[in-house]
């Protein structure tokens, strides 16, 4: 049982000390996640195509179809587009409205804005976003849920 401790002792401080050394590295990490969520998720060309997906879903989803029924289409997929790049660090610039303007009086529900995620993802998949980029968007785009939902 000692040499036993004596190895999980020295297991634990190489590990400490790589995790260190790690940590203190002047070198920026290696791989992928050194490109910012844009890139990873092809540029403009790729945001434009799950844009496109996602809105084809929306407009399947007879929980959500309905709030779109008077939208400007080709706008509001600019809109996306601009602000999906923009979030992501890519070179756009999102003009649109605030979120709490946009959707001020509106009476969103948690169920509709946990469609239109679902929307989302569905477009995600489709077009084999790996679920990192997927958990980064979207852990980008949730805090919106505050500004959109009004009715819990």
């Amino acid at each position: 049982m000692h040499a036993f401790m004596r190895t999980v002792q020295a297991s634990v401080i190489i590990g400490v000390w790589l995790t260190s050394a790690a940590c203190t590295s002047t070198e920026p990490p290696v791989g992928k996640m050194t490109d910012s969520l844009y890139n990873r998720l092809g540029g403009k060309p790729a945001i434009v195509k799950v844009i496109d997906e996602f809105v084809g879903n929306v407009s399947k989803d007879n929980r959500i179809n309905g709030r779109f029924a008077t939208t400007n289409i080709p706008r509001l997929k600019g809109h996306l587009v601009d602000q999906v790049c923009a979030a992501t660090d890519g070179p756009c610039t999102y003009s649109g409205r605030d979120m709490i303007t946009t959707h001020k009086g509106m009476g969103i529900t948690n169920a509709e804005f946990s469609a239109l995620v679902s929307d989302l993802v569905a477009a995600l998949n489709t077009l084999n976003v790996p679920k990192a980029e997927q958990a980064e968007l979207l852990s980008l785009l949730g805090p919106m849920k505050s500004d959109i939902v009004e009715i819990p």
